[in-house]
């Protein structure tokens, strides 16, 4: 097994190939190191293999060829429930079950890993406080009485909940509206920092992906094409970096 990475790296991708028995790859050679406390961001088109890379750090997914380690540990020796209990997962809409109420869904892997019931009350409270949602207004309401903002709040406090060194998210902002896109992307900036989390982020958004990355890595037909800090990436002349910055500039009418 490799072990080239450092005590600081928390998830690295050794010569990673993922395809379908019927279908060409979706992921090669894939060579990556996620250190701790950044926030990367996989930025890139629909198709080009972003969200599989989420799916073969938690383990959805198994690699066709070379190996993911997190912690130092190769996916494929980690106990498949345990490691996605040290992984906090987000999705759009932050993919909460609708029959429970607020309160349990954000305690459900506390309750799962054997947390007594004044435990899981206690961290659901801070942790709906943490997000911004009053725990006495919020706890015992249905995803379905809530904004789409508000979902995606106790979303994150879900995957929070457990206190994972780990956090993915797979367009976690993508169906809302802009301004309130804005403000969660804001107060996610804020909440990984101050909580020093370690995250992966999806998105095809490239203001998304200046605004929250430490860095950016672009995917493009299933390869890592470009890892740089967003300071180099907007000044990169690669070809698909290249498409992502005159997008910025035809938005904000810098071309005709």
């Amino acid at each position: 097994m490799p072990q080239d990475g450092t005590k600081d790296s928390l998830v690295q991708f050794h010569n990673v190939n993922y395809s379908l028995p019927t279908a060409a790859y979706i992921i090669s050679d894939l060579n990556l190191t996620v250190e701790r406390g950044e926030t990367l961001v996989l930025l890139g088109e629909s198709g080009c293999g972003k969200t599989t890379t989420l799916k073969l750090v938690n383990r959805l997914l198994t690699p066709s060829a070379g190996e993911v380690l997190v912690e130092g540990k190769a996916t494929t020796e980690w106990d498949p429930i345990a490691l996605r209990r040290r992984i906090g997962y987000v999705i759009q809409e932050g993919g909460l079950f609708p029959h429970f109420t607020i309160a349990r869904n954000v305690g459900l892997v506390p309750a799962l890993s054997g947390w007594d019931q004044a435990r899981t009350t206690e961290r659901v409270r801070e942790l709906l406080s943490l997000v911004g949602l009053d725990p006495n207004r919020f706890a015992e309401r249905y995803p379905r009485e809530l904004s789409g903002g508000q979902r995606q709040r106790v979303g994150v406090a879900r995957a929070l909940a457990a206190d994972p060194p780990l956090l993915l998210l797979d367009e976690p902002f993508g169906a809302l509206d802009p301004l309130t896109r804005a403000s969660l992307q804001r107060e996610f900036a804020d909440l990984t920092t101050r909580l020093a989390k370690t995250a992966i982020l999806v998105t095809h958004d490239v203001r998304e992906a200046l605004i929250l990355a430490r860095r950016i890595g672009l995917m493009h037909k299933g390869q890592l094409v470009l890892l740089e800090t967003p300071e180099h990436f907007l000044t990169s002349d690669h070809p698909q970096a290249r498409a992502y910055i005159d997008t910025l500039k035809l938005n904000d009418g810098g071309v005709q």
